[in-house]
C-alpha cells in the first residue's frame, strides 16, 4: 500500500471552504474515517540469472521518477512566466496573459465510474474559458469530508504540462478500489471536490469544482489513488 501524505493546511481549508459554499444543498455525509494506516513493504532481491536486483531497478525507477518530475517543474515555472509575461514556452509574442492555470471557474469538470478497467472512475476537465489554461500536478481529490489525500500515481507523469486550448478536455483517471479486496476502511462517497493545483507542488491553483456523482454514489477504499492530468483519455485509464 502507498503511503498518504497529509493535506496541505492551506488547501485543505479552501477545499472544505468550497465544499461548505458550493450551493448545490448536499448534505454532508457523516464524520470522516480515519485515516488509512500506512504499510511499510521491503522488497526482495531478484536472484534469476540475467534480472537486475531490485534494488537497483528501484534506483532507476526513481531517477527516472526524479527526472520527471524536475522536468515538469520546469514546464511549470515556464507556463508561470508566459500567464505572468504574456509569452509563450517557446518564446513567440501573444496577448498578456494568455495562459493561466486550469481550475473550477474556467472549466467544467464531470466524474464518471466506468466500466473498464474494474473500480475506475474518469475525470474529465473541458476548457470553458477565452484563454489557454494549464492543468498542472493532479487534482486533489477530497470524498465527503476526507482528511487525507489519495496518492498520485507516479509512473503517469508527463513530460510536460497538460495544456488546454479553449475547448480542449484533459483527463484524470481514479483508481478507486482494489480489485482483489485487499483495501480497507471501504466506503461510499457522496460528493466529490476536485482541487487545482497551481505551478508550485501542492499550492492553491484557484476554485475548485464539485461533479454530480452518481445517486448511488461511489465506493472507494484505501488504496484510492490518482494519476497526473493527462491530454488522452485512454492513457488515464491505464493505470
Amino acid at each position: 500500500m502507498r503511503m498518504y501524505h497529509a493535506l496541505p493546511a492551506a488547501l485543505l481549508a479552501a477545499l472544505a471552504l468550497t465544499a461548505c459554499q458550493d450551493g448545490t444543498g448536499t448534505q454532508d455525509e457523516g464524520a470522516a474515517r480515519s485515516e488509512p494506516a500506512s504499510a511499510t513493504v521491503t522488497a526482495g532481491q531478484a536472484t534469476r540469472a540475467g534480472q537486475a536486483p531490485e534494488s537497483t531497478q528501484d534506483a532507476k525507477d526513481a531517477t527516472s521518477a526524479k527526472n520527471r518530475r524536475a522536468t515538469q517543474a520546469t514546464e511549470n515555472r515556464q507556463a508561470s512566466k508566459a500567464a505572468k509575461s504574456g509569452k509563450d514556452t517557446k518564446g513567440g509574442k501573444g496577448a498578456a496573459a494568455t495562459r493561466v492555470p486550469c481550475n473550477g471557474s474556467n472549466t467544467t469538470v464531470t466524474a464518471q465510474p466506468v466500466r473498464r478497467p474494474l473500480n475506475h472512475m474518469l475525470i474529465t476537465v473541458k476548457n470553458t474559458g477565452s484563454k489557454t489554461c494549464d492543468l498542472t500536478y493532479y487534482p486533489v481529490l477530497r470524498f465527503d469530508e476526507m482528511q487525507w489525500v489519495p496518492q498520485a500515481i507516479e509512473d503517469s507523469q508527463p513530460q510536460a504540462v497538460t495544456t488546454l486550448a479553449p475547448g480542449e478536455s484533459g483527463y484524470a483517471g481514479v483508481s478507486l478500489s482494489a480489485a482483489d479486496g485487499s483495501g480497507e476502511w471501504g466506503t461510499t462517497g457522496h460528493k466529490l471536490t476536485v482541487g487545482f493545483q497551481g505551478y508550485t507542488p501542492d499550492s492553491d491553483g484557484g476554485p475548485s469544482a464539485i461533479p454530480a456523482l452518481p445517486a448511488k454514489g461511489v465506493y472507494y477504499d484505501s488504496t484510492l489513488k490518482v494519476t497526473y492530468w493527462l491530454r488522452d483519455m485512454d492513457d488515464a485509464l491505464s493505470y
